[in-house]
């Protein structure tokens, strides 16, 4: 029987990273450094689901990532989908596919790599700056 584990991504910062996700709710629930292969695993996930896990890889000799739209995107239900967006503004990061209609966000993380941000359950009724705001960038 196959089981999911994780999803790994690279990252050039895991403070930055870390943060980022944690407006999602993230925790860190295991770090393991590898003094040999030079990089650090670090596992997130939301409170209870760690069998949904993040896995975030720093490699420690500095190398560029780019094209984290390649990856596609990590996707998270959350409780009020209009609540995340303005704490994810709050913390300076771009909704890049605002949630005009009360379901459906996209911002990234610090790498580049897409996060789509769906409202739990239904919709929320379309509301104000959302509706009105235009995408930027790519998601």
């Amino acid at each position: 029987m196959t089981q999911y584990l994780h999803t790994m991504i690279r990252v050039s910062s895991l403070e930055d990273t870390i943060e980022f996700f944690k407006v999602l709710g993230l925790h860190e629930f295991r770090r393991r450094p590898d003094e040999k292969g030079r990089y650090t695993n670090v596992f997130l996930a939301a409170p209870g689901q760690e069998d949904a896990a993040v896995e975030l890889t720093y490699n420690w000799d500095p190398e560029p990532y780019t094209g984290g739209r390649n990856f596609g995107h990590l996707a998270y239900a959350v409780e009020n989908i209009y609540d995340t967006c303005k704490a994810f503004m709050a913390h300076g990061v771009t909704i890049n596919r605002p949630p005009r209609d009360g379901r459906m966000a996209f911002v990234r993380t610090p790498d580049g790599i897409s996060i789509e941000i769906l409202q739990a359950g239904d919709a929320l009724p379309p509301a104000e700056p959302w509706t009105s705001m235009s995408n930027t960038g790519a998601w």
